[in-house]
């Protein structure tokens, strides 16, 4: 019995023997700037996987057969885990789990499977370059992704570095910055950085005119903010003349109140119903990176306006879905959090905002009409929750004076779906 339990402990699932796929992080100076184990790892590999710009800097290294990664890149995904128990490597840019193949793979592997031997990042050479902390700098990709992310980390003071698709990269987001008023923050293009074509050149974003930039290239940023500069404050309750609309807006303070009374966590998706300018569904994002909305408007030029919204705030990822309420919620993912702002009263839409939210789920109603506070108040009666009433009064001329002119007092109705953690 004990001789039983001895073997099963030793056959432990992270043994050597059980990682057939090595992960090797390689930079431009390509095999001088590789470990020995970096280089064990690929010369005892039966397969070695890499673009074409990692297996030629792996060069000679490589004594198995060498495959181009394919596209699309989750075709390469597939072919590597068909070999799963051959020896096989991986080259990957840098650091594998930073934006890499390394993540990827992850979620398809476990740990124990793996043997990872990192290089260090582009975001690590370029701190060292520039003399920038890591830790007090805000690290970006917009590889592959829109350039409006960056929007949302302009503020005046912060260093940004951020990780470009290719040499038209930088020259973009200066325009981008200078077009919202950061024109004078400095530019540091690196380009290649590690290897022989290293490069590195400054400007300012109002005056960037750096030609034949590397397509590797990673552009560090010194944010610095003109008069009249877009700035978007990390608290919920974003001025109203950020947004594009035509009134039908979630006002600034309603907006704050609302957002507290949603309570994002992490990894959470929200179903914004009746989007008007998306105002909701954009703070909800710009929350946490993680957090994901999709906002329903069944009007075309309001979908349209809260689309160009998401994208001047720095949340492209915004979903906006064109459609009329219960229907056009029929094929969408079951959200965490719903925020019923417009169309409560229609038939319909709160019993399937309801069956929709998962476990545990929580629901915010918003209601400015009497018709639709009676609803809500129905609802609380029925099914328990907070229903609170709001309302805001802004100071505003009267005569040659100054008085308070209230604005519609706003009943909000918050529940949580029985079934889920607290």
């Amino acid at each position: 019995m004990q001789g039983t339990e001895s073997i099963a402990i030793g056959r432990r699932d992270d043994a050597p023997e059980a990682r057939w796929l090595s992960i090797v992080g390689i930079g431009e100076e390509g095999l001088d700037g590789l470990s020995p184990a970096a280089r064990a790892a690929i010369e005892a590999a039966e397969v070695v996987f890499g673009g074409a710009r990692h297996l030629a800097l792996a060069g000679a290294s490589v004594t198995g057969t060498a495959v181009a990664w394919p596209s699309p890149f989750e075709r390469g995904i597939e072919q590597v885990l068909a070999m799963r128990g051959r020896k096989v490597c991986v080259l990957a840019s840098g650091d594998p789990f930073l934006h890499g193949v390394g993540a990827t793979l992850a979620r398809h592997l476990p740990a124990g499977e793996m043997r990872v031997i990192p290089a260090p990042s582009s975001y690590s050479l370029a701190g060292a370059r520039l003399g920038w902390p890591l830790a007090e700098t805000t690290c970006l990709t917009v590889h592959g992704r829109s350039l409006d992310l960056v929007r949302a980390h302009l503020h005046p003071g912060r260093r940004l570095l951020v990780l470009t698709s290719d040499g038209a990269g930088p020259g973009e987001i200066a325009r981008l910055m200078t077009g919202s008023g950061f024109g004078g923050s400095t530019l540091h293009v690196l380009e290649a950085l590690g290897g022989p074509r290293e490069r590195v050149r400054s400007a300012t974003a109002a005056a960037f005119d750096l030609a034949d930039v590397d397509p590797l290239n990673l552009l560090g940023i010194e944010v610095a903010a003109g008069e009249g500069a877009r700035i978007i404050a990390r608290a919920p309750g974003l001025p109203d003349d950020l947004f594009e609309h035509d009134g039908q807006l979630t006002k600034r303070e309603i907006r704050a109140l609302t957002l507290s009374a949603l309570a994002p966590r992490r990894g959470e998706l929200l179903w914004d119903i009746g989007a008007g300018a998306g105002s909701v569904g954009i703070e909800w994002m710009l929350a946490d990176p993680s957090l994901e909305a999709v906002g329903i408007e069944e009007r075309p030029e309001r979908a349209a306006r809260a689309r160009r919204n998401a994208q001047a705030l720095g949340v492209p990822g915004l979903a906006i879905v064109e459609g009329r309420a219960p229907d056009a919620l029929a094929d969408l993912p079951a959200p965490d959090v719903v925020f019923i702002g417009g169309g409560a009263g229609e038939p319909g839409v709160m019993d399937a905002a309801i069956a929709a939210l998962k476990p545990g789920g929580r629901l915010v109603v918003n209601a400015v009409t009497l018709e639709t506070e009676a609803l809500l108040i129905a609802r609380h009666a029925a099914q328990g929750g907070e229903l609170v009433r709001l309302s805001v009064a802004r100071a505003a001329p009267v005569g040659g004076l100054t008085g308070w002119r209230p604005a519609m007092p706003v009943t909000q109705w918050s529940w949580a779906k029985p079934g889920g953690a607290s």
